[in-house]
C-alpha cells in the first residue's frame, strides 16, 4: 500500500510540473532594461503577477533596441516601456508632448507591429538637463533657452556629460540642439556611462548633464534642473509594452497591472529609485515593501 501510495504521489507530482510548464499555463516573461527604475519595475511586475497564479521569468539588462525586438518577436512578454522611447525611436514618428495624444499615436502605429500597449501611468520619466544650483546662478541660467544662448556665446567654456544613447538619439541631443538652435562643439561632450554624470556634476568634471526627472540623484545632490521651455522633450509617460498575441492569451493582465499603474508616479519611482541607488537597499526588498505597503499583494 506505501509503494502504490509513494507512486501516485510521485505522479502526481510530475504532472502538476508539467502542467505548470505546459503551452496552456500562466506563463509571462517580464523584461527589464539596464538600469535601476527598470529593475524595480520588473520586479513589482514579477511579484503581482506571481501573487495571481503566474509563472514569471525576468529577463534583465536589455538595451532599449534589444528589448523592442524581444517584445516584437514574443521572447519577453511584455516590459514597462517609456511612450516617447517607442515613437521616436522605435518609430521614427516626431515627438509628441501631451501623453494622452502620445498614448493613442503608438497604440494605433504599433498595431502592424503586433505590440500593445496599456495601463498608461502619470510617471513620466521624461529626459532633463541638470546643472549644480551655484553654477547655474553663477550664469544666470535658468531655462535650456538660456543655456542655448549662453553656448552660443562662448561655445567652448561648458562642457557636457551624458550617455551615448542620448547624445545620438533624435529625442536626445541632436534634437535638442536643433529645437532650441545651438551646438555644442563634439570636444565638450564626454560620453560616459548611464548615471556616472552625475557623479561628474558633482565633482565638477562637467557643467552640464544629462538627466532623468525621477533619478534619485537630483534630490540627494540639490540639483538645478533647467526648465524645458520651448517643450522639445516628449511625453515619456510609462505604459505597459506587451506582445499582442500574449494579450489576446492573457486579456486579464491590463485589469491585474492597474493598481500598480496607479501607485506609479514621479514622486513614487523617485522614492523608490533612492532606496536602491543611494541607500543601497535591494531592488528586491524596495519592489516588495512597496507593493506592501500600497496593499498591492493579495497573499
Amino acid at each position: 500500500m506505501k509503494k502504490r501510495l509513494s507512486l501516485f504521489v510521485l505522479l502526481t507530482s510530475i504532472l502538476l510540473v508539467l502542467s505548470s510548464c505546459s503551452p496552456g499555463g500562466k506563463n509571462i516573461t517580464v523584461g527589464a532594461k539596464t538600469f535601476t527604475e527598470q529593475l524595480l519595475l520588473a520586479k513589482m511586475t514579477t511579484f503581482i503577477l506571481e501573487d495571481n497564479g503566474y509563472n514569471v521569468e525576468e529577463i534583465q539588462n536589455l538595451g532599449s533596441s534589444a528589448m523592442r525586438q524581444a517584445i516584437e518577436t514574443q521572447q519577453v512578454d511584455m516590459t514597462w516601456e517609456y511612450v516617447g522611447t517607442a515613437l521616436v525611436s522605435y518609430l521614427g514618428v516626431d515627438p509628441v508632448v501631451d501623453k494622452i495624444e502620445a498614448m493613442e499615436t503608438i497604440q494605433e502605429l504599433d498595431k502592424e507591429n503586433g505590440v500593445a500597449w496599456t495601463n498608461l501611468t502619470d510617471a513620466n520619466n521624461v529626459y532633463v538637463l541638470a546643472m549644480k544650483q551655484e553654477r547655474a546662478d553663477e550664469l544666470g541660467i535658468d531655462t535650456i533657452s538660456d543655456l542655448a544662448t549662453y553656448v552660443e556665446d562662448n561655445p567652448d567654456e561648458l562642457s557636457f556629460g551624458m550617455e551615448t544613447e542620448f547624445a545620438n538619439r533624435q529625442d536626445g541631443m541632436p534634437g535638442l540642439e536643433e529645437h532650441y538652435g545651438f551646438h555644442v562643439p563634439d570636444s565638450n561632450i564626454r560620453e560616459m556611462e548611464i548615471g556616472l554624470y552625475y557623479s561628474a556634476l558633482n565633482n565638477d568634471e562637467i557643467d552640464v548633464s544629462e538627466g532623468f526627472s525621477t533619478d534619485p540623484q537630483i534630490k540627494s545632490l540639490g540639483l538645478k534642473i533647467l526648465e524645458d521651455d520651448q517643450e522639445f522633450f516628449p511625453s515619456y509617460n510609462l505604459a505597459a509594452s506587451i506582445n499582442q498575441d500574449t494579450l489576446d492569451e492573457h486579456p486579464e493582465l491590463t485589469e491585474i497591472l492597474e493598481p500598480l499603474q496607479k501607485a506609479l508616479t514621479d514622486d513614487s519611482l523617485r522614492e523608490l529609485n533612492y532606496q536602491v541607488d543611494i541607500e543601497q537597499k535591494s531592488v528586491e526588498r524596495v519592489a516588495k515593501d512597496f507593493l506592501e505597503a500600497n496593499d498591492l499583494l493579495k497573499n
